[in-house]
């Protein structure tokens, strides 16, 4: 039975969120509390996905989230916040989170995540193009040997494209599945940021892209040659 932690200082959710967890066949342990979170966050971590609300009352979401990926980087997290402003949601993302849900919500589109989460964990795979590496397993980067330093949203970007070799990867499409549903909440000049810091971490020539490519009036996709 999948076993997930959630984070979350309101009562009433808390109750339903359990109830409704555990009804579609999730084990749920709950913690009100960063401290409380952490206090049972223990190493190697006894869960198989983490839900996160943001404000708690001694701290907030992401707190417990850098430091989790401090020692795990492959388990599942998802964000529950009220809020869902640009900025929080680039820093959930940054800070290690796999993905974000907005209150409301329905139960249903909560579990798909869930699902979608598990799945993405279990059918994790190494990817090599040329002197790049992806272990999607240790979610680990490296070019020519050496440690590419990325961003969570910098990771989940480039493995999308990678994972879709070949494919031109619409911008839409990026939008939808990297951080919402509707796409609504990153617009195009926050990607094309995240792609030309991409560019400038995995390029010889960021300037002239080999492995990262523009489709003009489309996307972008992967060049799987070396």
């Amino acid at each position: 039975m999948t076993k997930i932690l959630l984070l979350e200082d309101d009562i009433s959710l808390i109750d339903g969120l359990t109830y409704s967890l555990e009804k579609n066949g999730f084990l749920v342990k709950t913690a009100r509390t960063v401290q409380d979170a952490l206090t049972q966050l223990t190493f190697p971590i006894p869960f198989d996905l983490l839900i996160l609300d943001v404000t708690l009352p001694d701290g907030t979401g992401f707190l417990v989230c850098e430091k989790v990926r401090a020692q795990d980087k492959r388990i599942p997290i998802l964000f529950l916040t009220a809020s869902d402003e640009e900025v929080n949601v680039i820093r959930g993302l940054d800070s290690g989170g796999d993905d974000y849900v907005t209150k409301p919500f329905k139960i249903g589109e909560l579990c798909s995540r869930i699902h979608a989460l598990l799945r993405r964990t279990t059918n994790a795979a190494s990817l090599t193009f040329g002197n790049l590496s992806i272990d999607t397993m240790a979610n680990h980067v490296t070019v020519d040997g050496r440690t590419i330093d990325l961003t969570k949203a910098e990771y989940r970007l480039l493995c999308l494209l990678a994972q879709n070799a070949g494919i031109v990867v619409t911008r839409t499409r990026i939008l939808d599945e990297l951080w919402d549903h509707s796409g609504d909440y990153v617009d195009d000049n926050t990607l094309s940021v995240y792609i030309r810091r991409l560019r400038e971490k995995i390029e010889p020539d960021p300037a002239h892209p080999h492995y990262l490519l523009t489709v003009r009036g489309f996307g972008y996709k992967w060049n799987p040659q070396n």
